[in-house]
């Protein structure tokens, strides 16, 4: 198994701080998602951001359709995000 070195949420500062602070705003607890990229506060940023652009905005796709897009993508990917 592999093993990805993680911020502790007592450890975490800054942005990365605030970044636990809302997802555990959003959901009662910091998803393992979150942790794994918390080394690098600016890049996870810059991919919560992405993924509301893509997942979260009004385009060509309904929301149910980005989500089903996305669980065939995470199941054919071996994913259980």
């Amino acid at each position: 198994m592999a093993f990805i070195d993680q911020v502790a949420e007592e450890d975490a500062q800054g942005t990365l701080a605030r970044i636990y602070e809302s997802a555990r705003g959003r959901a009662d607890r910091v998803a393992n998602i979150i942790r794994l990229m918390s080394l690098d506060p600016a890049s996870l940023e810059a991919s919560m951001q992405f993924y509301l652009k893509l997942m979260k905005t009004n385009n060509a796709l309904s929301a149910a359709r980005k989500e089903m897009l996305a669980t065939v993508v995470s199941c054919a990917n071996d994913c259980f995000y």
